[in-house]
């Protein structure tokens, strides 16, 4: 049975408020959305908040485990719900577009390094970098993200 939103915030130990509730609804119905993104879609769903709170709810759930934060190389940091899976991701050169991808079905050999130092090893972070369909049709010069 999945947990709803005020039961992760409580197992997290976090107290349950709108702003925390509408950051969550919104990084569900927008996975891989920057902050912006998520800050715009908050107001518009409780017509005031601050920025400020917007980056500390956002802050508070990535530390409490609720949310993954990725940053795909010149992108800004990107928010989705954590789902414990491993899972990598896949990026449009072009225009950005995130997509997922799973570790491997029924395995996960990417937590398999060639050399692991000591450290007990429990996820690994993997970009993928291409170009997606929209962009291929559109038949763009790739952007250069270096």
């Amino acid at each position: 049975m999945v947990a709803t939103y005020p039961e992760l915030l409580r197992q997290a130990r976090l107290r349950v408020t709108a702003p925390r509730l509408a950051v969550l609804e919104e990084v569900a119905a927008h996975p891989h959305a920057d902050a912006e993104t998520v800050r715009a879609g908050v107001l518009a769903r409780l017509g005031s908040v601050s920025t400020q709170a917007i980056y500390d709810v956002l802050g508070a759930l990535t530390t409490a485990g609720i949310l993954r934060r990725i940053e795909p190389e010149g992108s800004p940091g990107r928010y989705e719900l954590r789902r414990g899976d491993n899972h990598h991701h896949l990026v449009c050169r072009g225009c950005g577009r995130v997509e997922d991808v799973a570790c491997a079905v029924g395995a996960a050999p990417c937590l398999h390094a060639s050399e692991d130092h000591g450290f007990v090893i429990d996820t690994a972070e993997v970009i993928y970098w291409g170009t997606c369909p929209s962009c291929l049709s559109r038949s763009t010069p790739t952007k250069e993200l270096s």
